[in-house]
């Protein structure tokens, strides 16, 4: 769709007006905004050396079981323990359970933090929220997901977009609360790319980025010869940042729309199929291998949702009855597809030599009951659970913290949802003591006071 107006001014949504609007499509709000990158550094929010860091955030929608998988309790009664046993790995009293084989094979390159616990209700949705941006949303401020505050502050490196989710945004939690996946008082600019599209099927493509086969590259050169012309018939155009920020919304959208880079990026025909088969031809898999291709080439944070939500399909949420996941439905069908996809990631970044550079974190709203309950499942949890981290300047073979012998509440070094969000920023190089400008522009920081780095792990 191409639209012009005439030659009046037009106001747009955010008040910017111009004598001569262009609408190609949805351009304009794919989310796009000026790179603040040379603003930060100068200000001492990025510290210098660090551009090339890079993050893969693994959420696990649903909380995954510490007890049944990385924080195992093999001497405490069955109704605890529960049904499986752990491994030894390759680093002593380094213990992974047994259906996690690809993750015990790594056990060098991962690091665990066994005493992370937040005060949130015991509901997906704010799980998700406290987990993804460092805060519970109050007070109606939506804070921004932490892969936003670094498409803020970094900006983009290539044409494509420096922060992206695959293979799309949450679902449904249950708690009908906004998820913590998106740009929140930092504004729509700095929304993820969300790739709308399950990358294991067959012919897989992009839809709403890459533009169809049928639009060739006379039809594209076209419409940038027609922007051309409207734009040299643009007298004055109003100097204002909202103004500036349209027009390079523009730029940058259609850019990213005609980019070879782009377009090869996002093709996973150019892997090989051993290597497609090695990370698994699942969503999750195939997702695993996109967020790697797309670390290549210039994107700085890649959330991967290892489900969508956790109704209507098997997820990490094992209460263990229907319509929820059975413990034997997380070891047969949940378990494999995450261990392949996951170690297949951990081993070809750092095959690749980029796992220095790239923090990969595997992150949960929450963890499951230290009980098994009558169905033979574990309910919600956020009193104490397990998160990991590898690469991105993280020392491999680590467990920081610990639960009490049930799994209960953290027994050594307690760590909350700030802290974890500070330790990612800390792997990418940004200053723990920026600002960011918040609601009603007021100075907000990208931590709260008091809550640092999880320093053990560097």
């Amino acid at each position: 769709m191409l639209t012009f107006t005439g030659r009046g001014q037009v106001a747009t949504c955010g008040g910017v007006t111009r004598r001569d609007f262009l609408q190609v499509g949805a351009l304009g709000a794919l989310g796009f905004s000026l790179p603040h990158l040379m603003a930060a550094k100068a200000a001492g929010a990025v510290k210098p050396g660090h551009d090339d860091r890079s993050c893969i955030m693994i959420f696990n929608l649903g909380a995954p079981s510490n007890m049944d998988l990385w924080d195992m309790k093999p001497d405490a009664p069955a109704e605890i323990r529960g049904p499986f046993k752990p491994v030894q790995t390759t680093i002593p009293g380094y213990q992974f359970s047994e259906i996690l084989p690809g993750h015990a094979r790594l056990a060098d390159k991962i690091s665990l933090v066994r005493s992370v616990h937040h005060g949130g209700a015991a509901v997906h949705d704010a799980g998700w929220q406290m987990m993804q941006t460092g805060r519970l949303f109050t007070g109606g401020v939506n804070t921004p997901h932490v892969g936003a505050v670094v498409s803020y502050l970094q900006g983009r490196k290539t044409d494509l977009p420096p922060f992206a989710v695959l293979p799309e945004l949450m679902g449904r939690g249950g708690g009908n609360m906004p998820n913590g996946q998106a740009g929140g008082f930092l504004g729509k600019a700095h929304d993820p790319f969300e790739l709308h599209a399950d990358p294991s099927k067959p012919g897989f493509r992009v839809p709403d980025l890459l533009p169809p086969q049928e639009i060739g590259t006379v039809r594209l050169d076209r419409r940038r010869k027609i922007r051309d012309l409207v734009d040299n018939a643009v007298d004055l155009f109003e100097s204002s940042e909202s103004a500036a920020i349209l027009d390079d919304n523009f730029q940058s959208a259609f850019r990213l729309m005609t980019s070879t880079q782009a377009r090869e990026a996002f093709d996973l025909s150019q892997e090989p199929q051993q290597v497609r088969d090695r990370y698994g031809m699942t969503r999750f898999g195939q997702s695993c291998l996109l967020a790697r291709r797309l670390i290549e080439n210039g994107v700085r944070f890649v959330t991967i949702n290892t489900f969508l939500t956790v109704f209507d399909e098997i997820t990490w949420d094992i209460h263990g009855s229907k319509p929820f996941t059975s413990i034997e439905g997380m070891r047969d069908i949940v378990c494999p597809l995450y261990d392949q996809g996951y170690s297949a990631l951990i081993e070809d970044l750092d095959q690749r030599g980029l796992l220095d550079a790239t923090l990969v974190c595997n992150l949960a709203e929450f963890g499951r009951t230290p009980r098994v309950n009558p169905a033979g499942g574990r309910d919600h949890w956020p009193q104490c659970f397990t998160v990991g981290f590898a690469g991105g300047g993280v020392k491999g073979g680590r467990i920081v913290g610990a639960s009490d012998p049930i799994g209960a509440v953290p027994a050594d070094r307690p760590v909350e949802p700030p802290d974890v969000a500070a330790t990612i920023f800390h792997s990418l190089g940004l200053n723990l003591e920026t600002q960011l400008p918040g609601p009603a522009g007021r100075p907000f920081p990208i931590v709260d006071f008091g809550h640092r780095e999880i320093r053990e792990l560097f």
